[in-house]
């Protein structure tokens, strides 16, 4: 039996008898209806009209059920059971459902069913993206089909009962794009989440072959000494500040002494410099300001000097923070 994780059928002659989670098989019993419904409910409330059929429903049993209000049209051969309205995740099975068997989802869609991206920072909505192994198929609207001839078993899983590229596939699918500094962000919540290693993303390259992916996604594992995985929307800025002026890759959450440290540069034969940013819902209360100052005091004591820089010196006085932190860092004792 497949796990959430575990890599999806490599049979996909056995679809016929499959739902999209590659467990649950065609239910024969029941009523149409009964049918219909169970496997609906396997798929996020979307069934396809072969599966109807290998449930052993007529063309004409399906017509009543479209008729009656059981199924909603959703694509050609694609249908919504009991209601049409969206639910998490049933544009994503429609749209794996009217395309052939071995279809997964992939590229930013992947990432996103994995939650290595995220939703909330994309200026509109993704059209969905699924992966076909062979040759091309043309998709529904609103969904964007690529063919792979490299798509191997392993790079397949099921997740949330859904076919899906495994993490590093779907990786380097998305840096066709080019190393951006997004598909970088997205690299290091994939490792942080331990969602792929780099012996993964390794693996993946070394059977990349001409994917436009290949280089972009390389050159960024290549350079990948330590994450640079950020919280907050203001230690995005600092960082993006100090690569402009030229300034040294700091490690980021890294821990010190019992404290995890925003950003720290280890420095040999001289103090460490630490940059932390500060967030009024996290700092600005009398308690958080006490206990900020008794770490400081901590770290400066255990050789690392301490900067604190918040969102309005970030935005408004960002010179001044390039300034400060340059000399903090030019400092020989």
């Amino acid at each position: 039996m497949l796990s959430r994780s575990n890599p999806a059928p490599g049979n996909f002659r056995d679809s016929t008898v499959l739902l999209l989670d590659g467990v649950s098989q065609v239910p024969t019993t029941g009523t149409p209806a009964d049918r219909a419904g169970v496997m609906a409910t396997a798929q996020r409330g979307r069934v396809a009209w072969w599966q109807l059929v290998a449930a052993g429903l007529s063309t004409s049993s399906i017509g009543r059920l479209v008729a009656s209000g059981h199924l909603y049209p959703v694509h050609h051969a694609v249908y919504a059971a009991g209601h049409s309205a969206p639910i998490p995740g049933g544009a994503e099975a429609a749209a794996l459902l009217a395309l052939r068997p071995g279809a997964a989802l992939s590229h930013i869609t992947a990432l996103l069913w994995w939650g290595i991206a995220d939703e909330a920072h994309r200026s509109e909505p993704e059209p969905i993206h699924i992966t076909v192994p062979g040759a091309g198929a043309q998709g529904p609207a609103g969904v964007i089909v690529h063919r792979s001839t490299i798509l191997a078993r392993k790079d397949l899983r099921i997740h949330d009962g859904l076919p899906v590229t495994a993490p590093a596939r779907a990786l380097l699918d998305q840096a066709a794009d080019g190393a951006t500094r997004e598909l970088e962000r997205m690299v290091d919540t994939a490792l942080v989440q331990r969602r792929v290693n780099l012996r993964q993303i390794n693996d993946v390259l070394a059977r990349a072959g001409r994917h436009p992916g290949r280089v972009p996604l390389t050159s960024l594992t290549e350079a990948h000494t330590a994450t640079t995985f950020t919280r907050s929307e203001a230690e995005e800025r600092f960082l993006a500040l100090i690569r402009d002026a030229g300034l040294p890759t700091p490690l980021t959450n890294v821990r010190r002494h019992g404290f995890e440290l925003d950003f720290l540069w280890p420095r040999r034969g001289a103090r460490d410099v630490a940059v932390e940013i500060d967030g009024y819902a996290f700092h600005g209360a009398r308690a958080a300001f006490e206990r900020d100052r008794r770490r400081d005091g901590i770290l400066r004591a255990a050789g690392i000097d301490v900067l604190r820089y918040t969102w309005r010196r970030l935005t408004q006085e960002s010179h001044a923070v390039v300034a400060e932190l340059a000399t903090a860092l030019s400092a020989s004792v």
